[in-house]
């Protein structure tokens, strides 16, 4: 190719990305309007519950809204208290088309009373029942030591959907921030830092429309949790492909005059390093197809979308802005050619040293240290309860408190039973009859099937309401047993059997494309070994944090599985990093101690700023107003310090030197080389 069209490519990539981003817009407009944070969307693609919330949607009037309003004085309901609560209902009615009379049920000690209505008027749509919950919040309203609360599904669903909105704005915003404000202080340029900003945004745009396309195509939900991890990852992991390229490219700088043929050879030494760690974090993600759980299924394409847009962006349009800037974007550390770096002791040097000279000793003591850690998995707190997800307690919480504490042998959520329409006498017997019962009554029929509501004798979620759902599902074959209760019940359940079935394939795919890029059986065994591990201890520092430290009542079943999708395929990213130098060191010719010790001295700084980037990235779900983002962001966020600090710096480093080259078995760099010219001056050149 000659000059000409060689400098030309910077110019024809930029143009190919305008176009595609161009084309891109509208898909990424109408990302919004697919996503959902419906019970379905979260809910087992197979449970019972799930398939009870669908037939709900096809009854007359669709999906029935539940709401409870609780009228409250300690010391006791005053006539007054009564009557006005009876206005308050009225006005409610008279606005609302509510699916039978409102009736009143008092306490038996005469505090509380309580309404609980359903509509069918919002159906499935998220902003009328919204409209609908917020209205009677208006109506419903105490004066003085009276207190209202309007709790319920509805309203659970609602105050949640509020937290997830926070999910895009102010996310995005908050993630950009964090990112913005450590490439400032890892390239301390007034200019660089802007650049794999910049890009990090185009690829989240691109991924948007991408998110929309496999929603368009292929029914995958979009829900807010799901497309709000998918912006982390498209930042997080971008932004760790763009440190490693801008590291090499600042490298190549020194030793090529041109920056065009810099770029070529920065994109030739550490692009199979960059391609391998995004393959292998999109490996993992779309493992998660094979989770039964809707959320989790849904999370794997938009993650990988996430993750290959950044990859995308980061290895063409990143390198083109680079190489049209020219060597003063890195003012004022400008790379001057033929220039050498200030020679100085880094911290890593110093790591690898203490690594290298007692590597057992070190291997040691870091693996019984994230053994100590990984035991406090032992003290996290047990499942989490619908009214414990939330950080700050909002209206419908305190109305499900405030319900709990007033009737203690009666729980304020019904349990929805689908029974066959022919069937609705006999299934009706059936649950009276059940143990817990404490009534049941018919409500719609439609489409084939006959709606029946089932209260329990037990606070909702508690043992013995569960116990109550699992005797129903078993005394009613053909029925479906549905509510928040017996949603709940199948989340757990599911969770349990998606990591019997996820896990295995993360591992052994991941572990087939390590075998694949380094050739060797030992050292992708070593690298799964430790991101297990991490794995392990940062659960164990949840456990120790999540219950004595936040106070949170509970863990969201999901957990285990996504943190250890995330933090499997994450921090086999800087495994890929520092073991793809150390086979490049070795194919030089350099003996396996050299090898592991340049390879850390030279990607330790990245690998380092890359961890922290992506830990504060997820870091930022901590802010969030849901346990369940909260518990996944610390956990992973966690995991990637104790990841890039302790395990690549000195275990894998420790493990390498005392492996020596048996880390290569049974590739050819496991037999010492033979004498020639790669083991000669070459090997001892500075790389």
């Amino acid at each position: 190719m000659g000059a000409g069209k060689r400098k030309s490519i910077p110019w024809l990539m930029l143009v190919l990305w305008v176009g595609v981003l161009a084309l891109a817009s509208p898909f990424a407009a109408k990302l919004g309007d697919v996503q959902h944070d419906r019970v379905t969307d979260y809910l087992p693609a197979s449970a019972d519950s799930t398939r009870a919330a669908e037939l709900q949607e096809q009854l007359p009037g669709g999906e029935s809204t539940e709401l409870v309003v609780v009228y409250h004085r300690d010391g006791g309901l005053t006539a007054a208290d009564r009557a006005t609560a009876r206005t308050q209902i009225a006005r409610v009615a008279g606005a609302h088309a509510l699916t039978g009379t409102p009736r009143a049920v008092p306490s038996a000690d005469g505090a509380t009373l309580m309404y609980p209505l359903a509509t069918n008027e919002p159906g499935t749509d998220e902003t009328k029942r919204d409209a609908l919950v917020d209205d009677v919040r208006r109506t419903a309203r105490g004066e003085g030591a009276l207190t209202v609360e309007v709790g319920g599904t509805g309203a659970l669903a609602t105050d949640a959907g509020k937290v997830y909105e926070s999910l895009g704005g102010p996310l995005l915003y908050t993630t950009v921030a964090v990112v913005a404000l450590l490439l400032i202080l890892i390239y301390r340029s007034p200019v660089l830092w802007l650049v794999p900003l910049v890009v990090a945004g185009v690829a989240d745009f691109l991924s948007m429309a991408v998110a929309y396309g496999l929603h368009q195509a292929f029914g995958t939900s979009v829900s807010g949790q799901s497309s709000g991890i998918m912006t982390i990852l498209v930042f997080g992991a971008g932004t760790d492909y763009a440190l490693l390229l801008v590291s090499r490219y600042r490298e190549e700088l020194r030793r090529v005059e041109r920056p065009l043929d810099a770029m070529l050879a920065a994109l030739r030494g550490c692009g199979p390093a960059v391609l391998a760690s995004s393959g292998t974090v999109a490996a993992g993600l779309l493992c998660l197809l094979a989770a039964d759980l809707n959320s989790s299924r849904g999370m794997g394409p938009l993650g990988t979308a996430g993750v290959l847009c950044a990859l995308a962006a980061m290895l063409t349009l990143l390198p083109a802005v680079l190489v049209l800037l020219g060597r003063r974007v890195f003012w004022p550390l400008v790379p001057a050619h033929g220039s050498t770096p200030a020679q100085r002791r880094s911290l890593f040097s110093a790591m690898g040293a203490s690594a290298g000279r007692r590597p057992r000793t070190v291997l040691t003591a870091g693996a019984v240290l994230l053994g100590a850690l990984a035991l406090g998995a032992l003290n996290l707190p047990g499942a989490l309860r619908q009214q414990d997800a939330f950080v700050d307690r909002p209206d419908s919480v305190s109305a499900m408190a405030t319900l709990a504490e007033a009737f203690p042998r009666q729980s304020a959520q019904p349990i929805d039973v689908l029974t066959p329409a022919d069937r609705a006498g006999a299934t009706l017997a059936a649950v009276r009859a059940t143990h817990g019962v404490a009534d049941a009554r018919t409500g719609r029929t439609g489409a084939g099937w006959t709606e029946i509501e089932v209260t329990a004798d037990a606070p909702p979620q508690s043992a013995a309401e569960t116990a109550t759902v699992r005797a129903l599902r078993e005394r009613l074959p053909g029925s479906y047993v549905g509510g928040p209760s017996a949603q709940q019940l199948d989340l757990a359940d599911t969770d349990a059997r998606d990591r019997l079935v996820v896990v295995p394939i993360v591992l052994a795919s991941v572990l087939l494309i390590l075998i694949a890029l380094l050739r060797s059986l030992v050292a992708p065994l070593m690298l799964v070994a430790a991101v297990v591990a991490v794995w392990g201890a940062a659960l164990g520092l949840g456990g120790l944090v999540f219950g004595p430290v936040l106070g949170f009542e509970g863990t969201d079943p999901g957990l285990g599985l996504l943190s250890f999708v995330f933090l499997v395929a994450l921090g086999v990213d800087y495994g890929i990093f520092l073991m793809h130098r150390m086979r490049e060191e070795s194919v030089r010719g350099a003996e396996p101690v050299a090898a592991a010790l340049t390879a850390l001295r030279t990607t330790g700084g990245v690998i380092a700023s890359a961890g922290l980037v992506l830990a504060a990235t997820f870091a930022v779900l901590t802010n969030m107003g849901l346990v369940q983002l909260v518990e996944l962001g610390f956990v992973i966020a966690v995991g990637v310090l104790l990841d890039t600090f302790l395990v690549r710096t000195y275990l894998v480093t420790s493990a390498s030197v005392a492996l020596g080259r048996r880390v290569w078995w049974p590739g050819p760099l496991a037999r010492a080389p033979q004498p020639g010219p790669q083991t000669g001056d070459r090997a001892r050149q500075p790389v």
